[in-house]
């Protein structure tokens, strides 16, 4: 049986490439992870992620870092609400508007798992003098230009 080699093989590609596919897929893998803790799906995790980053949130915001309808964010904000995640509370500006509010236990267990990854990473860095650092710095920041310039739109 005849096998195909892979695009990998097939296109000549530097090993830090291929290390960079290897971060995205575990970091995938690593996302499914961190929602099975939470016992949410990935949309609701993405929904989590905003609302530990910027705290609370109106649905019509969180529908649009989500880029979902403002019907879809309701079933998320059900789910999240439902597992004890979030709560609804009034929007002290706007007595009918609503925020989206994450709560605290759920903040610190989400964070429970997330710090010794993102700490792990971060102690990598203390093998490295501080010319190497700025190196991988500039590395990674030009590797990030590359991905925002190949997706279409005005706001790369």
């Amino acid at each position: 049986m005849q096998t195909h080699p892979s695009a990998q093989e097939r296109i000549p590609v530097h090993p830090a490439t291929t290390l960079l596919r290897d971060i995205l897929d575990v970091t995938g893998e690593f996302e499914k992870h961190v929602a099975r803790e939470l016992t949410v799906n990935a949309t609701d995790l993405n929904a989590m992620e905003h609302l530990i980053q910027s705290g609370p949130l109106s649905p019509t915001d969180l529908a649009k870092r989500l880029d979902i309808s403002t019907a879809a964010v309701t079933s998320v904000i059900d789910r999240l609400t439902a597992v004890g995640h979030v709560t609804r509370e009034p929007q002290p500006n706007d007595r009918r508007g609503v925020l989206v509010v994450p709560q605290p236990k759920s903040v610190a267990k989400a964070m429970s798992t997330l710090m010794p990854m993102i700490m792990g990473i971060n102690d990598v860095l203390d093998d490295f003098d501080e010319t190497e650092k700025a190196t991988i710095v500039d590395y990674l920041q030009r590797v990030l230009d590359t991905y925002r310039a190949q997706l279409p739109g005005d706001d790369n």
